[in-house]
């Protein structure tokens, strides 16, 4: 739950700001963990301790919740924010500040965190020499600019003049165990009044739902049904998971978790090509059983590259690797898995042990949830495109995709869990327009909007920007969107297959087509979504929607930025992007 704060609207100065926001966290502050804010006395002495984060998918948000139950429990008031609604004057006044930020993509701020930079990184931002700070940055080994995010904001916080209290934390994908230790030995150090010890700093109490990546419920599966025609070149299917008596809630915007199971054939062929069995013991577990369902075997990891280039004598390898090659490395590496890597060094010569211990945990997939649990009750629907292709002999598929489509039948099961995304939320305001943007499998979490706000009788209107290839096969539930179209639940639709004629028209481009009716709706008070992949869509539409603000809103393009920053800040401007 998240702590009221200062509008940024109120007439206060960033001290006042400061001050007020502790005041109120002290007021609040039993909300974070559960307690019933009618006993809570209004605690106004307590040392208040500003935890900021920056979230792409939700886990930063929920380990700042984590953080401040700790802080709750040492005495102090925390004051959880969201990076992007902290404005600079407000910072300049923070006295205790700990900051939890993912990564985004290859180095990037996450959303909720690219304003905050921004201004942070500016040469008007202020001196910052009476804060004392601590930043905890989570990221992916598998990617470039490991934590990249974090140790931005980590040296420009120290440049601008702020105190370290703790060595910032750079987690890798399991990063729970090692994020709760860093909190128990950190947040006591903010502390200006003396507690016991580091040691007896109290653990993260925030109320769990029991059900989670390392716990994951073990649900059947009710439905699993190919969406897209025969004569698609796409394979998308439509899953949906029985949540049974697992006490499991979400809601529309949330992603699911889902444990994937490696592919049996792949697994095989490893063990082979290590010189092993299935029965191979490795660290008291068959080498089977670790391969199948502990270990990432298609995506090879950073270490594996490494050795396999330290052993194999292979000169295309060798010259990306210590070049430092990135996009001669990823064209290398397209379509390779771990086998493809051992096979580049002599059999044998690599042993169980030493393989596994080259290899990162087998991670979950997160997919965009396609249902509102007001109309799918007892059920989580997810709207997947089953990743296939062949390369040097053999067929090969996305980890988890293909795992759902062909090995977890109706009436089988597979381990899920609800990570939720507060962050993508419908309007609060039932009145408001909303505008999707969600080519392909980007419609997942906007056919879950639609009929979230069909539960709840909103009068506000819908647009919806939908696209793929060819609208004969690639049309994915076509005949809900016209019910939702016919009985005035979809206000507009706008449709772009690109190949279905010789230009090709995407979502953007129906988009600017729009733009006078679309720019009409931003002025409405709409807010605007997208859902689907970063690097290109997503991309583009961002900068469709720029040219749409500058052409009809009669701005020159920093003024359309400006107008767009504030869409971010007002959060009327969400992505849901991969």
């Amino acid at each position: 739950m998240m702590i009221p704060h200062i509008p940024e609207d109120a007439p206060f100065n960033g001290e006042q700001r400061a001050w007020l926001s502790g005041f109120m966290a002290g007021l609040n502050s039993r909300l974070i963990a559960g307690e019933n804010t009618a006993s809570a006395p209004a605690s106004n002495a307590a040392q208040p301790i500003h935890i900021l984060y920056g979230t792409q998918t939700g886990n930063s948000e929920n380990l700042a919740m984590d953080a401040a139950a700790s802080a709750k429990a040492l005495g102090m008031a925390p004051d959880v924010r969201g990076l992007d609604d902290i404005e600079m004057d407000a910072l300049a006044a923070m006295r205790h500040v700990v900051i939890v930020t993912s990564t985004y993509g290859e180095g990037e701020m996450p959303d909720n965190a690219q304003l905050f930079w921004e201004a942070l990184s500016a040469d008007t931002a202020p001196r910052l020499e009476g804060m004392k700070f601590a930043v905890l940055a989570l990221g992916d080994t598998g990617y470039d600019g490991f934590c990249q995010a974090g140790k931005l904001i980590d040296t420009r916080l120290e440049q601008l003049g702020a105190t370290r209290i703790a060595t910032r934390l750079d987690c890798d994908i399991d990063f729970e165990d090692a994020a709760a230790a860093w909190f128990g030995e950190t947040l006591p150090l903010a502390a200006e009044k003396t507690v016991a010890s580091a040691a007896a700093a109290p653990t993260p109490s925030r109320e769990q739902t029991g059900w989670s990546r390392k716990n994951p419920y073990v649900s059947t599966m009710a439905v699993n049904r190919r969406l897209s025609g025969a004569a698609s070149t796409k394979e998308i299917r439509h899953f949906e998971f029985d949540l049974g008596d697992s006490g499991l809630v979400y809601e529309a915007g949330d992603a699911l978790g889902v444990m994937p199971v490696n592919d049996p054939a792949l697994v095989d062929l490893l063990i082979a090509g290590l010189g092993a069995s299935a029965e191979t013991e490795v660290s008291g577990a068959s080498l089977g059983a670790l391969l199948s369902t502990h270990y990432e075997i298609s995506t090879p990891s950073r270490d594996l590259i490494a050795e396999v280039e330290r052993r194999a004598g292979h000169e295309e390898l060798t010259h990306v690797v210590r070049n430092g090659d990135k996009e001669a490395l990823d064209a290398f590496l397209w379509s390779k898995d771990a086998l493809d890597l051992i096979s580049l060094i002599p059999e044998g010569s690599l042993n169980a042990a030493e393989f596994v211990g080259l290899l990162k945990p087998l991670q979950h997939r997160a997919y965009s949830i396609s249902s509102s649990p007001k109309e799918a009750e007892g059920h989580v629907h997810l709207t997947v495109a089953s990743v296939r292709y062949h390369a040097a002999n053999r067929d090969r598929g996305g980890v988890c995709s293909t795992y759902m489509a062909d090995r977890v039948a109706e009436g089988a099961s597979a381990g899920i869990f609800v990570s939720p995304n507060k962050a993508f939320r419908v309007p609060g305001n039932d009145d408001a327009p909303m505008i999707m943007v969600g080519p392909g499998t980007g419609i997942a979490p906007f056919r879950a909007f639609l009929q979230e706000r069909r539960a709840r009788g909103a009068k506000g209107r819908n647009w919806l920007f939908f696209g793929d290839q060819r609208r004969e096969s690639d049309f994915i539930y076509e005949d809900e969107l016209s019910t939702m179209s016919r009985d005035g639940l979809l206000t507009r639709l706008d449709l772009a297959f690109s190949r279905d004629q010789d230009a090709k028209i995407y979502v953007q481009t129906r988009m600017k087509e729009n733009g006078k009716a679309l720019f009409s709706w931003l002025e409405d008070g709409a807010s605007f979504y997208v859902c689907g992949n970063a690097s290109r869509m997503a991309r583009d539409v961002d900068a469709a929607l720029g040219e749409i603000i500058a052409e009809h809103g009669g701005m020159t393009a920093e003024k359309a930025a400006d107008y767009l920053a504030g869409l971010k800040r007002d959060k009327r401007y969400l992505r849901d992007v991969y």
